[in-house]
């Protein structure tokens, strides 16, 4: 079997979808499997002998691509099959995508991508590759596999990947990425698997804590991240079942904490609807919801970064590298502030902790002098006294 299928769209509308970014086309094709029922989903990278990437492989053991739908899926911008339903047919799970979008978003990870699948037909497994090219993105080819797969599930290969795919290198920080992104839908549904190079994806490996607080008509969820990701700081609206349908930038200061910030309402799924989400603070009940999170956030990191903060300043003071002497007169805004940089600065260095205490001594006075505006001489012959 070998026949072609033409996109009902212009090539240009289609090049411009495969412009995503990496992770946003990797967070697009796992939605795809999830919405094919999946349980577990794997997305490797493969690299060749300089360390660079030159494909991407997303593997799923979902029930495949429907070979009488295959049409219609490939076939019609905007015509997705999930239009017509809210949940997946075997796990009721909720659905995500409904425009039919998504799959072109493949080409951003490589000019070349083959969607290969098997799939129950008649009770028996039949198993065929469909593929496309970026130089031609509005025909795809069909034709029947050289062998039948073990099982249902689709395997998505794209490779000649750009260089910008080089950012999926950084595998931590990739996982924390995906982990904002799916942990809602994770918490949901606990028998999901999502895994990056091996690593599990889950927000139970990256995150540091999660304080729930609750809203009128919604509740927020504040989790916050073991280190800082690309990303963070984002504040993102889900339906109840975990169903992520809009996010923006925070634009909350949290004091050098990485988080996400969820805000849950039953409200939501109507107003995505009404594509009132995506006008974000230009809506004014989507407004009131904004506010309220964001007043929520600085009064929650407000209350936490007192706490810590004062934690640190005691251990500071205990190993002698605070740069504040108990009998010093020193004036108690230029104290406040000292405390609030430098609190700050433990936080967005991650080697911080790991200083000596002379070296941590050393660090703090530098920021004591340049927040006074020292001269450079005095900063020497502080430097030399210390070693």
């Amino acid at each position: 079997m070998s026949r072609l299928i033409y996109v009902q769209a212009q090539a240009d509308h289609i090049a411009s979808l495969a412009k995503a970014s990496p992770i946003a086309a990797i967070e697009e094709l796992v939605w795809n499997a999830l919405d094919a029922d999946a349980r577990e989903v794997r997305v490797d990278t493969i690299t060749n002998p300089l360390g660079a990437v030159e494909a991407v492989r997303v593997s799923d053991d979902g029930t495949g691509i429907d070979l009488l739908k295959a049409d219609s899926t490939f076939g019609s911008l905007g015509g997705s099959w999930k239009r017509s339903g809210t949940m997946t047919p075997g796990a009721a799970r909720r659905l995500h995508g409904r425009h039919g979008r998504g799959r072109f978003k493949a080409f951003a990870l490589g000019t070349h991508v083959e969607w290969r699948t098997t799939v129950k037909v008649g009770g028996e497994l039949v198993s065929y590759v469909l593929s496309g090219s970026l130089d031609n993105p509005g025909v795809f080819e069909l034709v029947s596999a050289a062998e039948t797969g073990p099982a249902p599930g689709t395997e998505v290969y794209a490779s000649n990947a750009g260089a910008n795919c080089d950012t999926l290198l950084n595998a931590g920080e990739t996982v924390r990425t995906l982990a904002s992104k799916f942990a809602l839908y994770l918490k949901s549904y606990p028998d999901v698997r999502i895994y990056f190079n091996g690593l599990p994806v889950t927000p139970l490996v990256v995150e540091e804590c999660t304080t729930t607080v609750a809203l009128d008509g919604a509740k927020l969820e504040i989790t916050e991240w073991k280190s800082r990701f690309q990303g963070a700081g984002r504040l993102v609206f889900s339906g109840p079942d975990g169903f992520r349908l809009h996010e923006m930038a925070c634009g909350v200061r949290s004091g050098g904490i990485p988080f996400t910030a969820y805000l849950i309402s039953p409200r939501f799924p109507a107003l995505a609807a009404e594509n009132a989400l995506v006008m974000d603070e230009l809506n004014p009940e989507v407004r009131r919801f904004v506010d309220a999170a964001k007043a929520a956030l600085r009064k929650h990191f407000a209350e936490k970064n007192a706490d810590t903060g004062a934690q640190a300043v005691a251990a500071w003071m205990d190993e002698g590298s605070y740069p504040y002497l108990p009998e010093e007169e020193a004036n108690e805004a230029e104290r406040k502030r000292f405390d609030s940089l430098a609190v700050e600065l433990s936080r967005r260095l991650e080697a911080f902790a790991d200083l000596s205490a002379g070296d941590r001594s050393i660090v703090l006075n530098l920021l004591r002098h340049a927040m006074n505006g020292v001269k450079k001489g005095t900063l020497k012959e502080f430097i030399r006294s210390r070693k």
